[in-house]
Order: structure tokens, then C-alpha cells, then sequence
């Protein structure tokens, strides 16, 4: 995963906490205060259908709700979506729910999307990627990141990732699907009441590709980090 360094976006490197987290680590998540003091993640009143998605991208269930609590990121995101790749991904403490991550006030990237993004946002405690890559597409050139490509892998810690699409092939132990996303446990990341979500002890996903609009770690590590301007993206 995942990701703003992807599940995980990576790279585009807000190390800002996020979420409600029993532990004083990134992941926390009072939500933030966006442009003219409306808290993030609150959906102002509107109804949003939420839907947590498993890795396979295969739809896992779908919830109706006023969300009412921390939803989403803790910073206004800029409303351009980036790439995450990796060869494999391995967690341990794996979480996924449904969110909405919202725009600075008037941001030029807010189209007619109301400056609101649906997201399936995923938290894992400890993770290990190979061979990551991030881009974004700054208009006919890319702003690519690369790491792990050698013996010494990416590792992070309390990640999340905000995604729009992600795919790869998974595997999960101990998976349970259907919780209520206030009751998670395994990545002491916490969403509201009502919210669909699933949890897992491990996560292992093979040729993991996400398009990510938010990341947070507590501790990211880019062993053979490389930053360049490219062509291509990931």
C-alpha cells in the first residue's frame, strides 16, 4: 500500500498523523481542520455511500451513512491523484474502511466533485514493500519516486493510504469482513460508528498498484531513494 512514500501511497509524504488511534503514534486521528475551519473528514450532513474494498478489488460490502467523526485524511489534500507500485507488499495489523478526504476551499482540483474524494482508506501497523514506485502527473511530465530496488527493502510504520482503485494479487490471514470500522483493532486506527470495514493479522500483495490521493506514516524508510522528472510514471 498506498502512499502520500502509497497500500500505500508513498511518496507523496504528508507525515501528518490521521485517524483516532488509541496510541500516540501517526496514525492518530482527531479530525483536522480544513480551509475556513470546517473539520476534515466531516461530510457537512450530506449521506455518502461508503464501500471498503478488499486488495483483490472485489467488492466487500457497502454502507450507507452520514459520516459523523474522522473520516479521512488531517490535511486538506490537493485534489491530484498519484501512482503506487510495488512488487510485493507484507504487513502486519491490516484495516480498511471507507472515507472521504476533502480539498482546500476552493481548490482548482475540486471540479464539480463538491472538493469531496470517496476513498477506501487502509491502515497497516508494520509494512515492508519491494521495488516501490510513486508518480504523479504534473501535465505532460511526471514527478516519479523510486525505492527498495535493491537488498534493503521500504518499511513503514502506522500507514495509511487513501486510494481510489487498488489491485494486485492478495492474500490475508485470519481475515474478518464486516466489522464496524469503530471496532477495529489490528492497526489501532479507529473510523466512525456505522462504517463498513474489514481486518486481517497479515496482508501479502503481489504486483500492488494503487492510485492514492493521501499517505501517512509514522516512520518511513526509502532505502535508494531516486526523485526525478520522467516521461513515464509507474
Amino acid at each position: 500500500m498506498a502512499s502520500s512514500p502509497d497500500v500505500p501511497s508513498v511518496g507523496n509524504t504528508p507525515d501528518d498523523p490521521r485517524h483516532d488511534n488509541d496510541s500516540p503514534s501517526a496514525a492518530s486521528s482527531t479530525a483536522g481542520t480544513g480551509a475556513g475551519g470546517a473539520r476534515r473528514g466531516r461530510v457537512r450532513g450530506r449521506r455518502a455511500a461508503v464501500m471498503a474494498v478488499p486488495a483483490t478489488l472485489v467488492a466487500a460490502g457497502l454502507a450507507v451513512l452520514t459520516a459523523q467523526g474522522a473520516l479521512g485524511v488531517q490535511f486538506a489534500i490537493s485534489g491530484m491523484p498519484f501512482t503506487v507500485t510495488a512488487t510485493e507488499l507484507d504487513g502486519t495489523g491490516f484495516e480498511q474502511f471507507g472515507a472521504l478526504d476533502n480539498m482546500a476551499e476552493g481548490s482548482p482540483n475540486a471540479g464539480d466533485t463538491g472538493g469531496q474524494v470517496l476513498v477506501v482508506t487502509s491502515a497497516i501497523k508494520n509494512a515492508t514493500l519491494t521495488k516501490l514506485c510513486q508518480s504523479v502527473d504534473l501535465g505532460g511530465i511526471n514527478l516519479k519516486i523510486t525505492a527498495g530496488d535493491g537488498a534493503e527493502k521500504v518499511t513503514a510504520s502506522d500507514l495509511t493510504t487513501d486510494s481510489t482503485t487498488l489491485s494486485g494479487n492478495a492474500a490475508f490471514d485470519n481475515i474478518e469482513i464486516g466489522n464496524d470500522a469503530s471496532t477495529l483493532t489490528e492497526a489501532g486506527v479507529k473510523g466512525p460508528s456505522g462504517v463498513f470495514s474489514q481486518q486481517a493479522d497479515t496482508v501479502h500483495i503481489a504486483a500492488l498498484r494503487q492510485t492514492n490521493y493521501a499517505t501517512t506514516a509514522g516512520v518511513f524508510k526509502l532505502p535508494g531513494l531516486h526523485l526525478s522528472f520522467s516521461g513515464a510514471g509507474c
